[in-house]
């Protein structure tokens, strides 16, 4: 049984998208609605699908306004490896909320954050026999039309549409996977930010045709 490692933000989760009346809500999709559900159901009983997702999970950069360190994904990736090791595969979708305006970087910067996670990944010897696990670097979907989000991402949305470019030299440079979501899902109707419940499934089975790419030489 292959290991899959999903590490990500809330649309990884599974957050229900919100209007601005229910903006606090803390809803999740059913698992098999989720997009790792789906992912999970559509690999089958070959694969073990772990998801990892956190609300306002970052790449790198600490918090202020949601304590701290404590949504920094590079805090928290080796301890999260290490505890799930071996891994066969980590699939990372990771930056829609470095897109904040309080954290003020450039799409090129997001994407050399990733970098650095891959980075963690790579050195960390949680792969089969104490190597490296493969690394499939999924660029979240554009933002959409905000509404209840609009001032907490100002200005994100122009820099959301350059991150697929940006990301894919990164998996390129690292020698890694790389899909764009935006291709296959858009970010949502309602609140322009998370995930729908159709464009779950797409996503799932996306990412599922990704890894079956990735180990069918070694499988077959």
């Amino acid at each position: 049984m292959r290991v899959v490692l999903v590490y990500g933000d809330s649309n990884t989760w599974g957050h229900i998208p919100v209007d601005g009346e229910n903006i606090q809500s803390k809803k999740r999709f059913e698992p098999n609605v989720r997009w790792t559900g789906v992912l999970q159901n559509t690999l089958g009983d070959r694969y073990h699908v772990i998801e990892e997702g956190l609300n306002g999970r970052t790449t790198v950069w600490d918090d202020p306004v949601r304590g701290g360190n404590k949504r920094n994904g590079s805090v928290y990736l080796l301890p999260c490896l290490e505890s799930h090791s071996p891994i066969d595969l980590v699939v990372m979708m990771l930056g829609t909320n470095d897109l904040k305006a309080r954290f003020a970087v450039t799409a090129y910067d997001i994407a050399e954050s990733v970098g650095f996670l891959i980075e963690i990944v790579k050195k960390s010897g949680c792969g089969p026999e104490g190597g490296s696990p493969e690394i499939l670097v999924v660029s979240p979907p554009p933002l959409g039309t905000l509404s209840a989000y609009a001032e907490t991402f100002s200005g994100g949305v122009e820099k959301s549409k350059r991150l697929s470019r940006h990301y894919s030299r990164i998996a390129k440079q690292y020698g890694c996977h790389f899909l764009d979501a935006g291709s296959i899902i858009c970010s949502s109707r309602v609140d322009g930010l998370h995930i729908d419940r159709e464009d779950q499934g797409a996503l799932g089975k996306a990412i599922a045709q990704s890894v079956n790419d990735i180990f069918s030489g070694a499988d077959s």
